[in-house]
């Protein structure tokens, strides 16, 4: 298999990096943690080593070293297509270079291979009322798989631990692969009558994944093509990609590790505020009946903002800067949908409120992130139950969740244990150094 080819040929050369590391400097201190981080959601500790892609404050996502503007110039692409294939990416996390054409096909190959759902996966999620969170759907359809892991098979029969990354990246694929048909048939069963899309077999995984959710329009394809990109990973200290790994370090299959990543985030603060950032822009819209004029847009801002409320997607945990994600999609709408009144009211809405922010003073960083457009190109084309939109994002962030496990237990990273202490342990510890 290409994949575990190459793993294979680089796993050896890190292995020996991280000894030398703990060898040579082990004692090396990383970072002192304030008692302010460790009650705030130690934010901005570093906890984790995350090589296969990472956010640099100033340019933004990295994959493998590459910025988001590199991948997409680098990464190949089918014949008349403006965006990587998915699998060029998947194979540029996994494998730490940039494939051929041929190299990004054989792993679309291998999907198409892997791609076939087990009908107890559709019943788990025919057991679900038809009110049920999409998420949950999704997140306990990729857990029903965990009965039948290879990974977990091969380790009751005792396999050894030089084995584990290989059977963790066959179920790799296996889950990459069904992605993105488990996440088709809940949004037809949930929002289309269960009227069930076949997939077509010719077509690429993403743009596949864009047929079966009942569009054919190839620059919805080609939307799809971006979007795997844009989501598939985002560092490994995030609360999604940190749980998938947490999880998956105490040797539980990439299925459960999987299933609690998406768990995380489902939450408000974390992969639900695409559809927040949606909502809101709809609002707005709405408000107005029509594109809003930048005045109108500044007296809302201004109003939400007095309200104690923040403004949905906008601000990062880390960039300092316009996400690179925003602007491709950016990009993408000018292209293909510049009347769109919607994408209107975000263009207008991206000149009025960073300035807004700015001066408040309490806004370190005002620009968009990813959220802030995401919805909106999903509204174009027709996808407009705002509450599937986590559902996208996890189908191409468990792309970057198994490449993070794999790549752990080929290093063997151990399992995570950090250590807690009592709020009665701080206060000793700050009376007893004399800090005042």
């Amino acid at each position: 298999m290409i994949l575990e080819d190459r793993i294979e040929a680089n796993v050896m050369i890190w292995q020996e990096r991280i000894n030398r590391l703990i060898k040579e400097h082990g004692s090396y201190v990383i970072s002192d943690v304030t008692v302010a981080q460790i009650c705030s959601g130690i934010r901005g500790v570093p906890i984790q080593i995350s090589d296969i892609s990472y956010v640099e404050p100033e340019s933004g996502l990295r994959y493998r070293t590459y910025t988001i503007n590199e991948v997409l110039n680098l990464l190949p692409r089918i014949e008349g297509s403006r965006y990587p294939l998915t699998g060029s990416i998947y194979y540029l996390l996994m494998g730490n270079e940039i494939p051929t054409l041929s190299k990004a096909m054989q792993i679309e190959d291998e999907w198409r291979s892997r791609a076939k759902v087990p009908q107890y996966v559709y019943d788990v999620i025919d057991a679900f009322p038809e009110t049920a969170s999409p998420m949950s759907m999704f997140s306990a359809a990729i857990l029903s798989m965990s009965g039948q892991s290879k990974f977990y098979l091969e380790y009751e029969k005792g396999m050894p631990k030089d084995r584990y990354w290989h059977v963790m990246l066959e179920d790799s694929l296996d889950l990459t692969a069904r992605a993105p048909r488990i996440a088709a048939y809940i949004y037809n069963r949930k929002y289309h009558g269960n009227q069930q899309i076949p997939a077509d077999e010719n077509l690429d995984l993403a743009a596949n994944f864009a047929h079966m959710l009942g569009n054919d329009d190839p620059a919805y394809a080609e939307l799809m093509r971006l979007f795997m990109l844009l989501h598939m990973d985002h560092e490994n200290a995030n609360v999604s990609a940190h749980t998938a790994h947490l999880v998956g370090s105490a040797l539980s299959d990439i299925y459960l590790s999987c299933s609690a990543g998406l768990n995380g985030l489902a939450g408000p603060l974390h992969g639900l505020a695409n559809q927040e950032c949606c909502n809101w822009l709809l609002k707005l819209y709405h408000e107005f009946q029509g594109v809003p004029s930048k005045d109108q847009i500044r007296q809302y801002v201004e109003k939400t903002l007095q309200e104690g409320r923040v403004i949905p997607g906008y601000g990062h945990a880390v960039l300092r800067c316009t996400d690179p994600r925003f602007l491709a999609q950016m990009d993408f709408a000018k292209r293909n949908m510049p009347d769109d009144e919607l994408f209107q009211t975000v263009m207008n809405v991206y000149e009025v409120v960073p300035g807004i922010l700015k001066a408040t003073g309490k806004v370190s960083n005002p620009w968009p992130n990813v959220d802030a457009i995401t919805g909106t190109l999903q509204q174009h084309y027709g996808v407009k139950e705002t509450d599937f939109y986590t559902v996208l994002f996890g189908t191409s962030r468990i792309m970057g969740f198994t490449a993070h496990v794999v790549w752990a237990r080929a290093l063997g990273k151990p399992i995570e244990r950090p250590k807690a202490l009592t709020t009665r342990h701080l206060e000793s510890m700050i009376s007893n150094s004399g800090y005042r």
